[in-house]
């Protein structure tokens, strides 16, 4: 796994300014990723690591979580949790024990999120949480929520941006 990341770092494309990547392929967004999730875990936390996806449909959000999840080992495919809202995945030989998945377009506010053990979740230091849509539910994120804007260039391209 570490040979692999290592590989991705070397040999994909991509800019790095600021903390803004350009992605042209699924290896970009793996590398943006990589990067992303390393700078993360090496901050201090009482609680899970939860990440806020900002930007328009078909800008990278589930793209991005489906690398991420890659890099951290989840088996089998990760899909949108579009319909059911939320998704959990189990992860081995990580830091991290469980990868939880919400797409929060379909919820009216931050109170929704209470239906799903929201606070439960997010009190535990062994999930990572990745929130699609999360303006949508501002109110309810943690203070060191690592927020990322997704914004659509191209048909190939997409910016991705740490805010």
């Amino acid at each position: 796994m570490f040979i692999l990341f290592l590989f991705t770092l070397l040999f994909c494309w991509f800019s790095i300014v600021d903390m803004k990547y350009i992605s042209k392929s699924a290896k970009d967004t793996a590398a943006a990723a990589s990067n992303i999730l390393n700078k993360e875990i090496k901050k201090k936390r009482s609680g899970a690591l939860v990440f806020g996806l900002y930007g328009d449909l078909g800008a990278g959000k589930t793209a991005f979580v489906k690398e991420t999840a890659r890099l951290l080992g989840v088996k089998g495919v990760v899909t949108s949790p579009t319909f059911v809202i939320l998704k959990k995945y189990k992860i081995k030989d990580s830091v991290f024990k469980n990868l939880i998945h919400i797409d929060a377009y379909r919820l009216e506010s931050a109170k929704d999120l209470e239906q799903l053990d929201w606070n439960m979740a997010v009190k535990n230091p062994t999930n990572i949480i990745f929130i699609e849509w999360a303006d949508r539910v501002e109110n309810a994120l943690p203070k060191n929520t690592a927020r990322i804007n997704f914004e659509f260039i191209d048909e190939r391209t997409r910016k991705i941006k740490i805010i």
